[in-house]
């Protein structure tokens, strides 16, 4: 869920989201290194240019039609980063939850003393913590 964007976006974000799509686009259409330095300095031309217009009606709608030409002219093989979504390797390192660790063996645990010492003592710190601050949440939804 980490990927999933919340919140808002302010229009500068967006811009910046819309000029790196645009520099991948030229990377994934342009074989040589000179084409795509050239066409990347043509595109910071462009939106160095663009950069001062103070009326948002007008700087949102240039922006759609840049998103809409990006959309129609669009390379068949965009540049995906490995782990990026939609990459080669995207979500392929699985993390155990935190939780697995408790249902480890005793003696696995006696290898590593300090560490569940310390685990254990942050777990109660922790409840201790949650009780102080979300228990009196819960009694007053309960309530009602």
């Amino acid at each position: 869920m980490a990927q999933l964007p919340s919140g808002f976006v302010s229009h500068s974000r967006k811009v910046c989201n819309l000029y790196k799509r645009l520099l991948r686009h030229i990377e994934s259409s342009y074989y040589h290194l000179e084409d795509v330095r050239y066409e990347s300095v043509i595109l910071r031309a462009e939106f160095d240019k663009n950069k001062d217009i103070k009326d948002l009606r007008f700087a949102k709608e240039m922006m759609s039609q840049a998103e809409d030409k990006l959309m129609k002219d669009l390379h068949w093989n965009y540049k995906k980063f490995a782990e990026s979504p939609g990459g080669c390797a995207f979500g392929r390192d699985h993390v155990p939850p935190d939780w697995i660790i408790d249902y480890w063996d005793p003696m696995e645990k006696a290898m590593y003393p300090k560490y569940f010492l310390l685990r254990e003592q942050r777990k109660k710190e922790f409840e201790e913590f949650y009780k102080r601050n979300y228990a009196n949440l819960r009694t007053a939804t309960d309530q009602h």
